[in-house]
């Protein structure tokens, strides 16, 4: 899919085109690649309105990963060949990783929007940077939240991936310090009901759906929520699962009060607000984090072609000169210990839920 976008009064130059990489067919997170999409195109349409890169109308080409590794790194080898001055986008981290990988291995820059696995890349590049906040970041900030709120015994529900492995060793050797522990509970192998066998036997104080959204996290949340047995448990969804409004949907009431990360500052200046109220007409409901992640990497890259031009070498030296103003604050990068790519350290993180009262409205429970 190619999105030109050109605005009349614009030079007749060849674009600039940046490839997009979304999930928007299962199993991939599809409301999370309609959001990143959505801010990318805003963003695009902002650009060319405003002149585009130096007169030149930017052009996107977008690519559906549909949460396939091996598809991702193909969509990378065919935007490379299309000649894309640079990736933008992606939001599951294990084809984030994929395209990663590929990006560095053709020399293509790639600004990743919304994946936070810590080792994104094997090794350092200098391709690729990001904006999403390392995962052992934003997740030590869930753990502290967890710890102020009394947990100690916390008990994931998990499914068999590279993230959500490396959230549970996050988890554990954060809370450890502190007299927690973190039991495992095989999502695959334990029907729900079964899950909540398991949080009474082992008197676990907090559950966290380390699992894919809907199945099986609506149908854990389900049983725990009627589970007599466990009313005073507390439910959490580090990853975000509660963000999107088809979780509030399929969840209603239930849905409630289960805190989870988003990447957003407790309140927008004017870009982020001019930018929030345009994302909403556009999604006709209110923008997740991960639609302002999405404009953000389409701001940083103009930025990024209209000072250093097309070059793919260039833009790939850049990143360490870089500084914007974005829709949750100013934009630089750095190189992070740990972090193998170029690193906006740090986005703002809190941990929020929705509200029991008005499900609709999104509460601020911890901010770091």
């Amino acid at each position: 899919m190619s999105t030109p976008l050109r605005p009349s009064g614009q030079s007749d130059g060849p674009s600039v085109r940046i490839g997009a990489l979304v999930p928007l067919t299962r199993p991939g997170w599809i409301e999370a690649g309609q959001h990143l999409l959505a801010g990318i195109e805003l963003a695009v349409r902002d650009i060319n309105d405003a002149g585009g890169i130096a007169g030149r109308p930017l052009e996107l080409l977008v690519r559906d990963t549909a949460a396939d590794p091996q598809r991702a790194a193909a969509a990378v080898d065919e935007l490379a060949r299309l000649g894309v001055a640079a990736l933008a986008g992606e939001y599951h981290s294990v084809v984030a990783r994929a395209a990663a990988a590929r990006a560095d291995a053709l020399g293509l820059p790639f600004l990743c929007s919304s994946a936070v696995l810590d080792a994104l890349t094997d090794r350092p590049t200098p391709w690729v940077a990001r904006l999403a906040p390392a995962q052992s970041h934003g997740w030590q900030i869930y753990a502290d939240f967890l710890l102020g709120a009394g947990h100690r015994r916390i008990a994931v529900a998990v499914e068999p991936s590279v993230y959500w492995a490396s959230g549970t060793r996050i988890l554990r050797d954060h809370v450890a310090p502190y007299g927690g522990t973190v039991i495992e509970l095989d999502a695959r192998a334990l029907a729900p009901t079964a899950v909540c066998d398991e949080l009474v036997d082992h008197r676990a104080t907090a559950l966290l759906l380390l699992v894919g959204h809907p199945e099986p996290a609506v149908p854990i949340v389900q049983a725990v929520r009627s589970d007599q047995r466990l009313t005073g448990i507390t439910l959490g969804a580090p990853a975000g699962q509660p963000e999107f409004a088809e979780w509030a949907t399929l969840l209603g009431d239930d849905g409630a009060g289960i805190p989870f990360l988003r990447y957003l500052p407790e309140r927008l200046g004017p870009l982020g607000a001019r930018v929030e109220t345009a994302l909403r007409g556009q999604l006709t409901e209110a923008p997740s984090f991960v639609a302002f992640e999405g404009y953000d990497t389409v701001a940083v890259l103009a930025e990024v072609l209209r000072s250093h031009g097309a070059d793919r070498t260039r833009t790939a030296e850049s990143w360490a000169h870089i500084a914007i103003e974005g829709t949750r604050g100013r934009i630089r990068f750095s190189r992070t210990p740990g972090i193998s790519v170029w690193q906006w350290a740090w986005p703002p993180v809190q941990v929020v839920d929705r509200d029991p009262a008005e499900p609709r409205r999104f509460r601020i429970l911890h901010s770091g």
